[in-house]
């Protein structure tokens, strides 16, 4: 038995600069963290050739090539270059946070990307650093998947930490962990509160439009590769008076990126924990469901709650550890 262990992760500014088109005009940038949440994925040998899945559905196939989960077959094509990990396996994943599913702003898609090309190349016997984790689960989900998303969500969950994530012009991606005192951590740690709306949203169809419109947002995704940055260096200074602003100004830029990033139910939630004291916040992932994240005070959260109480809350902490293998 073989398991990897593998962090979500919540992003703070820069998102939408991670998209290569919008990376390959200069370069993007986000500030993100991984989250004490994770996707585990199990994977036993087992008798007989068949190939068992086990997640919201089952699947027992003797050919690669027949399996229906896009991710779990296409990565598995590339961790073993086409030829299948040799024999009869059983392959399952799962989280501690049922939520966390494609389109819950968590990364988790790409999470299990990750954790399963973790597995498999264990499985194997091969080695591999978080750079070629990360840099692979993009090869699956961008190019041969064809999503329409970003490369932040593989790297955070590859690296594990708090970083500032820079995408270069060249496809290459630079991970910088932030040089953050423990003080800093816990105080901005206490000041985060994240609530999880119910509401579902098609993270690919709300990407899809992002992308199609990345042309004419260039100056807006500028501004918050800006933001991204101004936050990276408060951040290392010490600083949060203006966390919450920085996160406020980001959402305004981010909801007009796509139309489906925010909805009348979001707004009015977000409106809400305005009102009873967050001085800043935002719809996690590429928006129209999912989670809700907002920093407050202390002495403010207790109203801030009350206001969310439709809301399930969901507490979390900073993971600093990337996808690993647990056990052997």
């Amino acid at each position: 038995m073989i398991i990897s262990k593998t962090p979500l992760r919540i992003s703070f500014a820069g998102g939408g600069s991670d998209l290569e088109d919008y990376y390959k005009t200069g370069y993007g940038a986000v500030v993100s963290t991984a989250i004490d949440k994770h996707i585990y994925v199990v994977l036993n040998k087992r008798f007989g050739n068949s190939i068992r899945l086990a997640y919201t559905d089952f699947e027992d196939v003797q050919n690669m090539s027949d399996i229906r989960h896009n991710l779990v077959r296409e990565s598995m094509r590339l961790a073993t270059a086409s030829k299948g990990l040799g024999g009869g396996v059983s392959i399952q994943y799962s989280s501690e946070l049922v939520m966390a599913h494609e389109g819950s702003g968590l990364g988790a898609s790409s999470a299990l990307a990750v954790g399963l090309l973790n597995v498999m190349n264990a499985y194997l016997n091969k080695r591999v650093s978080p750079q070629i984790l990360a840099r692979d689960a993009c090869r699956v989900e961008i190019e041969m998947l064809g999503h329409p998303i970003g490369k932040q969500d593989q790297y955070s969950a590859a690296f594990g930490g708090l970083n500032y994530i820079k995408f270069k012009k060249n496809g290459r991606v630079e991970v910088r962990p932030l040089k953050c005192s423990k003080r800093v951590l816990a105080e901005l740690s206490s000041g985060l509160l994240m609530f999880y709306t119910g509401l579902e949203s098609s993270s690919q169809k709300v990407l899809a439009e992002q992308k199609s419109k990345t042309p004419f947002n260039l100056k807006t995704i500028d501004t918050m590769v800006t933001l991204a940055e101004k936050l990276k260096l408060s951040l290392e200074k010490g600083n949060l008076d203006n966390f919450g602003s920085i996160l406020h100004e980001n959402w305004i830029y981010k909801k007009s990126l796509a139309t489906g990033v925010s909805n009348a139910a979001i707004e009015r939630y977000y409106n809400l924990a305005m009102k009873a004291g967050a001085s800043g916040g935002k719809i996690l992932g590429s928006g129209g469901g999912g989670f809700l994240l907002f920093y407050c005070d202390p002495g403010k959260q207790s109203q801030l709650r009350r206001a969310m109480h439709n809301l399930k809350e969901i507490k979390f902490g900073f993971e600093n550890n990337g996808s690993r293998i647990i056990k052997i």
